[in-house]
């Protein structure tokens, strides 16, 4: 049987004038929502939102990532990148170091990477066997689940792109003196062990796609497919999950097509 994960279609495509077109008028009602939830439009706060990104290197998590942010307050979102954990970090649990950056009532988080590294890379490094990463699934859910009963709207991408698409990418990079930093050899020794990265995603979702955080996986072939994609199911599951909890979601302005 085919995986989720291999059924991604990567030939999704959006123009550019149709893409800059949704994408405005996503920014309009996630900037909405976030006033709702913020408790800035004459009710009481909302439930926190936690936005997390995966990815394989280059598939877009930071133009994605732009965009989500661009027609917020800085003030009314937090943006955190997920790096190697510490030696501190490393003292505790693995999911001791995300906590201080967890968004409460009314507040917004954004995760370049999260505790999903735990599945991926650390368990492609073989820094956790089968045994241990199964575990950590399961330790996963609960802490997701917690959360999400807690107050938290989770939302969870991953963005995929072939293995073509992504050597084109790093090729571009290694030639743009302005984008140079962003590739790394560790980059292409991911790139290397795609397929154990690929094995290691399939069991990650199929043991961490629950009721409270569904994964989303996102064709990020095309950019502004995966950008406005992105955009357009966070709005969806954002106003669905307020809506579950009994929360009068206000209407779109100005007709927006985004509900």
């Amino acid at each position: 049987m085919t995986h989720r994960v291999d059924e991604i279609d990567l030939s999704a495509r959006l123009g550019a004038e149709e893409s800059e077109r949704r994408i405005l008028a996503a920014q309009r009602r996630l900037t909405q929502l976030r006033l709702f939830t913020a408790g800035l439009l004459g009710t009481p706060r909302g439930p926190g939102l936690l936005v997390l990104f995966e990815g394989l290197d280059a598939a877009g998590k930071g133009g994605c990532i732009r965009r989500l942010t661009a027609s917020l307050d800085p003030r009314h979102v937090s943006v955190r990148p997920i790096g190697v954990p510490t030696d501190e970090e490393l003292r505790h649990h693995f999911l001791w170091r995300f906590q201080p950056s967890i968004p409460g009532w009314g507040q917004m988080s954004v995760f370049d990477r999260s505790w999903y590294g735990r599945l991926l890379v650390e368990r492609v490094e073989g820094l956790v066997d089968g045994p241990g990463a199964r575990l950590s699934a399961q330790e996963i859910v609960e802490f997701e689940r917690s959360l999400v009963n807690d107050g938290t709207t989770l939302v969870k991408f991953w963005l995929h792109i072939s293995d073509e698409e992504q050597l084109a990418r790093f090729e571009s990079r290694a030639k743009d003196p302005l984008k140079q930093w962003k590739l790394t050899q560790e980059d292409w020794l991911n790139r290397s062990r795609r397929e154990a990265y690929l094995e290691a995603l399939r069991e990650a979702v199929d043991w961490t796609d629950h009721a409270h955080a569904r994964w989303d996986l996102i064709s990020a072939e095309n950019k502004p497919y995966a950008r406005v994609t992105v955009l357009e199911t966070l709005i969806e599951r954002w106003v669905h999950d307020l809506s579950g909890r009994g929360l009068t979601v206000p209407a779109a302005h100005g007709g927006d097509y985004l509900r």
